[in-house]
């Protein structure tokens, strides 16, 4: 009778109980369903932001260590077509040392790339003058503009930078990389040349130092003199091609491409993004 009587007391207080676990279990499901939810909206915000054709591109430009007078090709003479004007930048440095790009390029440590470049700088043959990737959409009849590329040392004189080129982007039905890069050096100083009419003159021979009439001359009308001419005024110091390369290549994502010449080298790595991903 005695146990009869408290279970009836304490039924209340277990239904109680009851009642707030299973609210408790209600609202822990209700916030995993919230939480999944989000979770499959941002999912889906993500898949419809991403573009069909989406890549990322990466390039890497080096430079071959190797003495210019060890490089069989001489191309001294050879004609170079001036590069394809475009506003879009891919890598420009400036004298003072200043990069410029147009593109919102990712951090160097997230390129695929990194690690070949790394390795191939570590061996010491290769000096890494660029590094750049960015995210891009390239469909069907995609005709990029060319990407300013100007690296490497600066030519004192000649205002510019041994490298200079571009690179562009194309889709057809394949991608392909149009690589229109010139490494340059200062031309050798030709040698004075005589103009016509001029002779040397001789001191031991007769006739060669002037008379009293012309020194007396002289010294009455002072000679006029130009003031030089300031640095940024002075026709720039000529150039001379070293090497070149002007290439293009079809891509295949997911594949390192290595397009080089004896000095010069471009790493080339596309990987298409998916929605998945």
């Amino acid at each position: 009778m005695l146990e009869e009587t408290g279970s009836r007391l304490l039924q209340p207080i277990t239904d109680c109980y009851r009642r707030m676990a299973g609210r408790i279990i209600a609202l822990c499901l209700l916030t995993v369903l919230a939480t999944a939810t989000q979770a499959q909206e941002s999912a889906t915000g993500t898949a419809q932001s991403i573009p069909d054709d989406y890549y990322r591109a990466e390039f890497v430009i080096l430079e071959r260590i190797v003495d210019p007078a060890d490089i069989d090709e001489k191309m001294s003479g050879r004609e170079v077509t001036p590069p394809e004007q475009s506003d879009q930048v891919l890598w420009a440095v400036d004298q003072d040392g200043t990069p410029e790009t147009t593109l919102d390029l990712v951090k160097d440590s997230d390129l695929y790339l990194n690690t070949a470049a790394q390795r191939l700088e570590r061996s010491g043959k290769y000096r890494v003058l660029m590094k750049a990737g960015w995210y891009e959409a390239f469909p069907p009849g995609y005709e990029g503009d060319p990407l300013k590329v100007s690296i490497g040392n600066w030519l004192d004189g000649a205002r510019q930078r041994e490298i200079q080129g571009t690179i562009t982007i194309d889709r057809k039905r394949y991608l392909h990389v149009k690589v229109n890069l010139n490494q340059w050096q200062l031309a050798p100083e030709a040698p004075m040349e005589e103009q016509p009419g001029m002779t040397a003159a001789q001191p031991d021979q007769p006739g060669t130092a002037p008379s009293a009439e012309d020194a007396d001359q002289a010294s009455v009308t002072p000679a006029t003199e130009q003031p030089p001419m300031p640095e940024t005024m002075m026709a720039p110091t000529p150039v001379q091609l070293l090497t070149w390369i002007h290439e293009t290549r079809r891509m295949r994502s997911e594949e390192i491409h290595f397009l080089d010449s004896p000095t010069i080298g471009v790493l080339v790595f596309f990987k298409k993004v998916e929605a998945k991903d």
